[in-house]
């Protein structure tokens, strides 16, 4: 089926039909006015009383019952399966920032999947919400405000380098590949940790607690990566 992008002035809440338990996603549903689900992910958004603005996906894991308290205009079935439903609704999505919630947890391959959307899409700043972490694709230039001693966590989907201010261990003169060399376990040891990279291909990963400084560092992100061709 084809449709308009969903687009949005404001921060939309995309849920997806992995771990998101009520205490993740309520104060999500008071950041973001727009709410999309991504198939089966609609179960959440009904469960906390909402009814999504929109369900994206190929329909497999949307139940029947939850399908008729969505009206029709709203679901949106692309059937193609070369992309997953994580996919399917980030190219679909245009704002200024995209919070997902249910996509870390539960199953290992789903994580990885979405990490590898988040570096596949990455002219769609999006914010990856989890119970113990975020993740989001780093733009060309991020300015985080942290704890001295906060973890942070830089993983390479591709080759890339850059420099960094404010972490104990700097990634200037590296050049990160996921067989080779990575940034995990990183930390600030400085109350601001500026980080610029020269490609749309590493992962900062922080404790959940920071999903706050990590959600304005992106919103206020001086510019950001172009579509890939």
């Amino acid at each position: 089926m084809n449709f308009r992008p969903i687009r949005s002035q404001s921060p939309i809440l995309l849920v997806g039909g992995g771990d998101c338990p009520p205490e993740m996603l309520t104060p999500l549903l008071d950041r973001c006015p727009v709410r999309v689900a991504a198939d089966g992910g609609a179960a959440a958004l009904l469960a906390a009383g909402i009814v999504p603005d929109a369900v994206i996906g190929d329909l497999d894991s949307l139940s029947l019952a939850d399908r008729g308290r969505i009206p029709s205009e709203r679901i949106h079935r692309i059937t193609e399966q070369d992309s997953t439903d994580f996919d399917k609704c980030l190219r679909n999505l245009d704002a200024p920032l995209i919070h997902a919630a249910g996509f870390l947890g539960a199953r290992l391959d789903h994580q990885l999947a979405a990490m590898t959307v988040l570096a596949r899409r990455p002219d769609r700043p999006c914010l990856l919400i989890g119970r113990e972490d975020v993740a989001a694709l780093c733009p060309p230039e991020l300015a985080l405000d942290l704890p001295v001693g906060s973890r942070v966590s830089l993983y390479p989907m591709a080759e890339v380098g850059g420099s960094s201010r404010g972490l104990r261990w700097p990634i200037d003169g590296l050049r990160f590949t996921p067989d080779r060399i990575t940034g995990t376990s990183n930390e600030s040891d400085a109350p601001r940790v500026e980080l610029r990279l020269d490609a749309p291909k590493m992962l900062i990963i922080l404790p959940v607690q920071a999903r706050a400084s990590l959600e304005r560092a992106l919103l206020e992100a001086p510019s950001r990566w172009p579509a890939r061709a």
